[in-house]
Formats: structure tokens, C-alpha cells, sequence
């Protein structure tokens, strides 16, 4: 196994299911595109005050089991891709993953679908929703079936998802960073037509869509090579899941969202635009976080 190159890390959260090896194949493709190191997290049940010890050997065998299967996700990840392996404990495995990407210093969370989704469908399972209510770090959230994508294929296109609410900002800064470093085409796609208020005629949602879309597409221009391709489109549809169901999705794409006006500050909380999109896009969507987190702010 090859050890982690210094710079960006991306924390997976491990399980010796489909949704594991769905997430190591998203994050192997995003790893591979932007430099990043993965770093593969088991979480298991931490000991709670009050209760009996295990036994010793039975312990040692769950921990054994638990380094065999990140052994077999860790197998998964190209050689030329820097990553380890981690058993970590925690209050819950979410607890367990943000606590790692804290420690790491980790720019990004992946996690897989839970099951009974369909292939290529987001399903939150309970820690995904714990971590899209909790984290200070951004979730990468895979559709089911995404270890079926080869890793030929890799990362072709980010689709920012921006309105015009506290916490675009951000997202703004996210996708541009995540653009530099992947090299990727980026599409803005404006959600201010469908934030608006009801009863507007269509021409005026058209023109506030239109002219907050070129507001955000020439700051991007503005942060990113003079080469970088960067275009941007107006949501169109009866709704959120109408307009999203509406775009093309390709295979290699990823989706960015910001996180609810309603989080805390340096917290996650899925708002109900990002949960609608999920229902209908088949890309890996990020959830950024609202607010920037005191470690980042610091290195910053």
C-alpha cells in the first residue's frame, strides 16, 4: 500500500458492503483527477461508560476482521493513488468519520448509498444522515452503482448548483477549488428562478435567473485559468426535481450544493433543495457546508 503524498485528503467512510466499494470508487476517480490521498476509515462501536468490558480475544477479533476488510477495500485503489487505512472508534460512525477528517486535516467525506436504493439513486442510510446534519467538513454523498463506472473514466464535468441564500459564497469558493485542482469543465446552474416567489410573470424569473447566472459565471472565469471552460444555465422546470430531472447528467460528473441557511454555523443541515435533487440526479452530489470551519479559516 502506498503512503499518503502530503496536500489534500479525502476521508472514506469504509464498510465491507456495495455502498463501501461504491465509495472507494468514487473517491479513487476524484483522487486520481485532483492529486488527493484517501484515506479508508472502519469506524466501530466505541465502549460506553457503564458497560462491561469485551472480552479481550473477542475484541482482538473484531478488530482483525475490521483491518481484513479495509485490507480488501484498500486492494480496490489504484497503486498509483497515495492511500491508508484506518480502525477508528467512535460514538457513531459518523462521529468516527468527522473526528478522522478533523484530525487529518481531510477536505472532503465519502460515503455510499444505503441499501434498497436503485442503481444510480442516492438513498441516506443513518449515517449519511447524521453527517449531512453534523459535519464541518464537506459530504461527498455516491449513488448506488457508482463502483460500476471505470475509473477510465474519471471526473468530466462539476455542476454548481448556486442561489442566491447565506452560504453560496462557499459553495462558490468549493467548486472553484475543486475545479483548479481537477481541471474539469465547470456548469453553473442558476436555482434563483425557483427560489423566487410565486406569481412573477416568466420573464421577469428569467431575467433575474439569467442575471444572477452571469454574476456567478464571471467570478468563477475570474479565480480559474484564462483556458478553464465555464458555462452556465437556468434551472428550468415546476419545481426543483422537475428542472434537475430536466439536465444531462454524464457519467463522470459531480453536483455541489450548499447546506441549509438553517445550519449552524460550521455545519451541515441538507435543506430541502438539496434533498429534492437527490431524488432525481444521478451524479455524486457534495453538500458544502454553510459556513467556513475554524481549521480551514485558519489555514486559509
Amino acid at each position: 500500500m502506498s503512503a499518503p503524498a502530503p496536500g489534500d485528503r479525502i476521508v472514506v467512510g469504509y464498510t465491507a458492503t456495495k455502498a463501501g466499494r461504491d465509495a472507494v470508487a468514487f473517491a479513487s476517480r476524484l483522487a486520481a483527477a485532483s492529486g488527493a490521498a484517501l484515506h479508508l476509515v472502519l469506524v466501530l462501536p466505541a465502549q460506553k461508560p457503564g458497560i462491561v468490558p469485551p472480552d479481550a480475544g473477542y475484541e482482538r477479533l473484531v478488530r482483525e476482521q475490521a483491518a481484513g476488510w479495509l485490507r480488501d477495500g484498500a486492494a480496490t485503489v489504484p497503486e498509483s493513488i497515495p492511500h491508508r487505512a484506518h480502525v477508528r472508534y467512535g460514538e457513531s460512525v459518523a462521529a468516527g468519520l468527522v473526528d478522522t477528517a478533523d484530525e487529518l486535516g481531510a477536505s472532503l467525506i465519502v460515503i455510499g448509498a444505503a441499501d434498497g436504493g436503485n442503481r444510480g439513486r442516492h438513498r441516506l442510510g443513518t449515517t449519511a444522515t447524521e453527517l449531512v446534519h453534523s459535519s464541518d467538513v464537506p459530504v461527498a454523498l455516491v449513488p448506488r452503482g457508482a463502483r460500476r463506472i471505470t475509473h477510465e473514466t474519471g471526473i468530466t464535468r462539476l455542476t454548481a448548483a448556486v442561489g442566491e441564500r447565506e452560504g453560496t459564497q462557499l459553495l462558490v469558493e468549493e467548486t472553484i477549488r475543486l475545479a483548479g485542482s481537477t481541471g474539469v469543465p465547470v456548469r453553473l446552474l442558476s436555482l434563483v428562478a425557483l427560489d423566487l416567489p410565486a406569481g412573477l410573470d416568466t420573464g421577469a424569473i428569467r431575467t433575474v435567473g439569467d442575471t444572477h447566472a452571469q454574476e456567478v459565471l464571471d467570478e468563477v472565469r475570474s479565480a480559474l485559468p484564462a483556458d478553464a471552460e465555464v458555462t452556465a444555465t437556468v434551472a428550468a422546470g415546476d419545481g426543483i426535481e422537475d428542472a434537475a430531472a430536466q439536465l444531462e447528467w454524464e457519467a463522470g460528473e459531480i453536483v455541489l450544493v450548499g447546506s441549509s441557511r438553517l445550519a449552524q454555523p460550521r455545519r451541515l443541515f441538507l435543506g430541502s433543495t438539496a434533498a429534492r435533487m437527490l431524488r432525481v440526479v444521478t451524479a455524486p452530489m457534495i453538500v458544502v457546508p454553510r459556513t467556513r470551519s475554524e481549521r480551514e479559516g485558519a489555514s486559509a
